[in-house]
């Protein structure tokens, strides 16, 4: 196992792996701890907005003045939080109504970032359901990254390039990130149904609409040039930050079909996070994978409640449980690009 990683004993053979979930989600219940928490989201959802509103308002007071730059830092990480919250509502975190959430969504997604919330749910669910498994997961497809040897040897042209050096490039490419989510979700219109591709269209049409008159309307081109390159480029990096050690290097799933359990299936797959009040905040509780994905729609503020429940019952069952530190587990997840580009710089 990799350093600095807790976990349990080795995995000894499976048993009722079908069962071995029930137990901990029986548990889970009866604590309350998949209840909604409407309040806490209230208050986050009401702060996000008001910090986002009092950035605007700066960007418009000293547009004309270069030290306007100084707002794109904290326009990207208010992004960031603004995405936690979409991300939230398209488990069905916040809200026991369907439409309430995707009201959320669409707001948070498309509305206030530009990013289609109807393609990254559906993306993302897809990821959730067969975490790490390479022909099922949308996440460890073959793209600009790849993430097993076999994926490697059929990459050729400037791709091979891309692959030999995946893990000196990985960060430098998350700031490209922020776009390529517009992008994606311009491009997935073609693929919803006529209704939804219009309200999903509209609101992102809206937002480009918005955000260009907002630059251009308070500096002068060259600084809303810059000031859009730097808040883009840093918010692809914070989510790049967020999501990259999530699975990366983590086990994955026979493509055959390896009969894993729920249980099995995200936890041996997945990696937390150890940290604090602060780590919980800039990971958007998304340090806690594990749980999150044992408990998808399970609100964020609970997730840290239940880890020593899910931790016990793992260690119970002998199913490793993964945590380390936030540095070694970018660590550990460029360690695993490095080894799957090995190859082809051998070659």
């Amino acid at each position: 196992m990799p350093e600095n990683v807790s976990t349990v004993v080795e995995r000894p053979p499976r048993v009722s792996a079908g069962s071995e979930f029930t137990p901990l989600l029986r548990t889970v219940k009866s604590q309350g701890l998949l209840d909604r928490r409407q309040g806490w989201y209230a208050l986050a959802v009401a702060v996000n907005a008001l910090v986002l509103a009092g950035v605007v308002v700066g960007v418009v007071l000293i547009g004309h003045s270069w030290w306007v730059l100084l707002l794109a830092p904290l326009l990207a990480v208010m992004s960031a939080r603004t995405a936690f919250i979409g991300h939230d509502a398209g488990h069905s975190q916040i809200a026991g109504n369907r439409s309430v959430n995707r009201l959320i969504g669409l707001i948070h997604g498309n509305l206030l970032l530009g990013m289609s919330y109807g393609w990254w749910n559906d993306k993302h669910n897809r990821h959730h359901a067969n975490p790490n498994h390479i022909h099922k997961d949308p996440d460890v497809v073959a793209d600009v990254l790849v993430f097993t040897s076999g994926q490697a040897v059929d990459r050729s042209g400037f791709r091979r390039w891309l692959t030999r050096n995946q893990a000196w490039l990985f960060f430098p490419l998350t700031l490209l990130e922020g776009v390529a989510l517009k992008i994606h979700g311009f491009q997935d219109l073609r693929r919803q149904p006529p209704r939804e591709r219009a309200v999903e269209g509209f609101l992102l049409v809206v937002h480009v609409a918005g955000y260009v008159t907002l630059l251009l309307g308070s500096m002068p081109l060259g600084t809303a040039l810059a000031f859009a390159a730097l808040h883009q480029a840093l918010f692809g990096l914070h989510l790049g930050l967020a999501f990259a050690p999530n699975h990366k290097g983590m086990e994955m799933p026979d493509p055959d079909g390896e009969g894993w359990g729920h249980l099995r299936r995200q936890v041996l797959t997945s990696r937390n996070i150890r940290g604090g009040v602060v780590t919980d905040w800039f990971l958007g509780g998304l340090n806690y994978q594990i749980e999150h994905h044992l408990f998808p729609s399970m609100p964020r503020p609970h997730l840290k409640l239940v880890r020593p429940l899910v931790r016990a019952h793992c260690q119970e069952l002998g199913i490793p449980y993964t945590e380390t530190g936030l540095v070694d587990s970018y660590r550990q997840a460029l360690r695993h690009m490095y080894e799957v580009g090995e190859p082809l710089r051998v070659e």
